[in-house]
């Protein structure tokens, strides 16, 4: 902004002066006494007169000079060059606004991260921030001052340097989350003062080197504990004055990028001392404490995570220097740094000190440690503790580990180390906890994968069996229904049989499908081109009252699968979307379904340091709602067969353990993340196919044509062990004209071959006992290597083909009807005689 100069004064022209007014009243004044004296005669009255008057002059003339004294006082509109160097900083925007909101004033992270195109309450961070940054600054306006934590991506060009914030634009824009500090300032507090940071911009290895080299490692060199910040290969980073002074003699030495080793010597016996002191010195004590990141999961890496190295004599221990008490407020700034969930507890087992991670790990993140440490845990693991904390302070100096459940997560136990310290003051206990958190999620993750695995192979067996079951009662039901005619008293019950049947046989495939062992027809595809297919079926189905939002990214890797399948995906997801927005309380049944595809790269899914999904990259498909959302206890078990929510009647529980299984088997992922009252937002993900060069993308492939019924007859060997399907299947083929041969298991069919049967075909099931269908197979094919045979199987083709392995084999799917039956083995014998 120019700066200017501006005067005050009583309007235009040459100004007035007020001591020249102040001239002409009081001639006017004295002029008057001298009139009361002449015509009164009283020099009395006149003395008063003039004194009264005199009085007022004098208060006139002050007056006066506070006017001209105003007049004469000049302002200078700020130099904001000035106001910007004296705000400039690389971690924290800081920006000044007036009244009206404009922005006035930015510092150059302000305008690297957020651009001077939106002032601080219209930060570029998603919508989900507007309302409470507005909330702010109603705060402020009347309170004077306020704070507030926000969650956005930065929309913007550019990215603070060194503050790990990110930058991007659209969908790939990094998460962060904002601390915004706002107060009043101003002549007239008609200005705002914005100071915005990014928490997750963090650098924990520069503030311990900055503390260590500045009065924190001072304080520690009075306490007799020197400090140096050493990287994995051994140099120093940074050092204490008192590190500097014992090792190399001078206390403003520059040690940074000298070898940590060399400082140090180690003696007979594993005695170490100062290298400087020649070994004259007394022996030491040396405390390795790793700086790494309290966010990422799992022990910190030795190769690649700095380590606080703190040197002590071992004479003195650790903090008891000129003043135990006054090292304390010392180290406590120390251990409120690390990563590591450090407390410390004196002998009566009261908590004295609890750093921020120590807090954190005990599920109270951001309250202030309890009186007693008892108080985090469990009413039953109160008094382990208690003695346990009595035991270490009291004894000789130990450390042990103690199994707890904390009183905020009694789910699961965890580890709290404890060890006993002395020079430490009152402190007598040290306690270690820490955070499992991440842990933990990843082994519920680990453990839910492979229940849904165990419950997959059951619901497998379960289909499998029951179609058994399912294929004779279609079959006989066929052949009670070739003995009725429409009208007949029995006809209308056969069929209800049938039809209830059938619905049975369509929830096996669902189970077979939430099993992964149903047939899979794959293609290269667009995910985008199989959402446009559905979606005009969708508006029909979610009805008019719910609004449907459908859009995609750009530049969407292709995948493969089976498009079939993935509508049927997308259409079950939607139902259950429907209905929860439906169910939901207060609602007339209104709401958004929104259909997103998203590009997920290598960089997205690490980030998100899921053990369950491996790098590489995917093309995901979301389906938010706005309903009710899902409880809890309720998300983990949402894909599991047969559990439901809905009322009774009302679903099967199959629906979302179908899509589970559909999308495990075209080699997906799939995560519901949901919260109660807002809705639910289910993601799949489906690895990107990359095409070998010059593989070209073929369409599905085409039925081959049907071959001319064949009414040849023909003799069959018939295997199969359940004995009310080797019946019906019997009884169908006899019907048909063909002259059929019965079996029991493997080992007589075989039999039945070996004794010099002759066979056009073999209709076999697969699972058997003994001696099963494929094994059966192999050993016919060595006395007659050209008979087909036609398998019967509730388990699906593509598995069979590619576990059995035998050239020359079809397929036929139970439950089956008996003109399924007929109808497939007539094509079996024209398909074998036309070649």
């Amino acid at each position: 902004m120019t700066a200017g100069r501006k005067r005050i004064g009583a309007g235009s022209g040459m100004p007035r002066s007020p001591l020249g007014d102040v001239g002409v009243v009081g001639a006017a004044l004295a002029i008057s006494v001298l009139l009361v004296w002449l015509v009164s005669g009283d020099g009395l009255l006149a003395a008063v007169l003039a004194g009264a008057l005199l009085v007022f002059a004098a208060l006139a003339w002050s007056l006066a000079r506070r006017r001209v004294a105003e007049a004469e006082v000049e302002f200078a509109l700020p130099d904001w060059s000035v106001t910007v160097a004296a705000i400039d900083r690389e971690d924290v925007a800081i920006a000044l606004t007036d009244r009206a909101g404009r922005l006035t004033c930015a510092n150059s992270a302000y305008e690297s991260w957020f651009g001077v195109g939106h002032d601080p309450s219209r930060l570029p961070i998603g919508e989900a921030a507007k309302e409470p940054i507005a909330e702010l600054v109603r705060t402020v306006w009347r309170d004077g001052q306020a704070s507030t934590l926000v969650r956005g991506g930065m929309a913007g060009s550019g990215a603070g340097a060194g503050t790990g914030a990110g930058a991007g634009s659209g969908t790939g824009a990094t998460e962060a989350d904002w601390r915004i500090d706002v107060r009043r300032a101003g002549r007239g507090e008609d200005f705002l003062v914005w100071r915005i940071q990014s928490v997750n911009a963090v650098d924990l290895v520069g503030d311990v080197a900055r503390q260590i080299g500045g009065k924190l490692g001072e304080g520690l060199a009075r306490s007799g504990i020197c400090a140096a910040l050493v990287d994995p290969d051994g140099t120093i980073r940074a050092a204490s004055t008192g590190f500097a002074q014992r090792a190399a003699g001078d206390p403003q030495a520059d040690l940074t990028g000298q070898d940590f080793v060399a400082m140090l010597s180690q003696e007979e016996g594993e005695r170490i001392g100062w290298a400087r002191d020649g070994g004259r010195g007394g022996p030491l004590v040396l405390y390795h404490v790793p700086v790494a990141d309290p966010d990422l999961p799992g022990e910190p890496d030795p190769d690649t995570t700095p380590s606080l190295m703190l040197v002590v004599d071992a004479a003195q221990g650790i903090g008891t220097g000129s003043s135990s008490s006054a090292a304390s407020p010392h180290l406590e700034a120390l251990m409120s740094q690390l990563p590591l969930g450090l407390a410390m507890a004196d002998r009566d087992g009261r908590l004295l000190f609890a750093n921020p991670a120590f807090m954190r790990a005990a599920g109270r993140e951001g309250q202030h440690p309890p009186t007693y440490p008892i108080d985090l845990v469990t009413r039953e693991d109160k008094r382990a503790l208690s003695e346990a904390i009595r035991r270490y302070a009291q004894g000789p100096a130990a450390a042990g580990d103690i199994a707890v459940r904390l009183a905020a997560l009694p789910e699961d136990p965890v580890s709290l180390s404890l060890a006993g310290v002395r020079g430490l003051g009152e402190a007598a206990v040290l306690l270690g906890l820490t955070d499992t958190s991440e842990e933990t999620r990843l082994k519920r993750q680990v453990a839910q994968a492979t229940k849904m695995q165990a419950v997959g192979q059951l619901a497998g067996g379960v289909a499998h069996d029951f179609n058994n079951v399912l294929t004779a009662i279609l079959g006989t039901c066929d052949l009670m229904l070739m003995r009725h005619t429409p009208g007949d008293s029995d006809y209308d019950d056969i069929q209800q049989i049938r039809a209830n049947s059938n619905r049975a046989a369509s929830l096996t495939r669902q189970l077979l499908a939430f099993s992964r062992q149903q047939t899979l027809r794959p293609e290269v595809l667009q995910l985008p081109d199989v959402v446009a297919d559905v979606s005009q079926m969708l508006r029909r189905l979610i009805g008019e009252k719910i609004q449907l939002v459908v859009t995609h990214d750009r530049d969407l890797g292709p995948v493969r699968a089976d498009p079939t399948q993935l509508e049927q995906v997308i259409v079950n997801l939607a139902v259950n979307a429907r209905d929860a927005m439906q169910m939901k309380k207060g609602s007339d049944g209104s709401g958004t379904l929104t259909l997103a595809t998203h590009r997920v790269t290598t960089t997205d899914v690490r980030a998100m340091r899921s053990e369950i999904i491996p790098a590489g990259d995917y093309t995901a498909l979301i389906v938010e709602d706005t309903g009710g959302g899902i409880p809890p206890e309720h998300l983990g078990k949402i894909f599991e067969p047969f559990f439901t929510t809905k009322e009774q009647g009302k679903g099967t529980g199959l629906g979302l353990s179908t899509v589970y299984g559909i999308v495990k088997q075209s080699g997906g992922f799939i995560f519901a993340e949901s919260e109660v009252g807002q809705g639910t937002r289910f993601v799949v993900y489906l690895p990107v196919h990359h095409m070998a060069p010059g593989e070209i993308a073929l369409p599905a492939a085409k039925d081959e044509p049907a071959p001319s019924k064949w009414a040849g007859g023909g003799s069959i060997l018939l295997v199969e062990d359940e004995d009310p399907v080797r019946v019906v299947a019997e009884r169908a083929l006899t019907r048909q004209g063909y002259q059929v041969t019965c079996a029991r298991d493997g080992e007589e069919g075989l039999e039945c071959v070996q004794q010099g049967g002759r066979f056009d075909l073999v209709v076999s099931d697969v699972v058997m006992p003994t001696l099963d269908g494929p094994a059966m197979a192999r050993e016919i094919r060595r006395i007659a290597p050209g008979l087909p045979v036609l398998f019967m199987s509730g388990y699906a083709e593509e598995q069979l083909r590619k576990e059995i392995g035998i050239a020359n084999a079809w397929f036929m799917p139970k439950p089956f009807s008996v003109q399924q039956l007929s109808e497939k083995v007539g094509d079996v014998l024209a398909r074998t005689a036309s070649h």
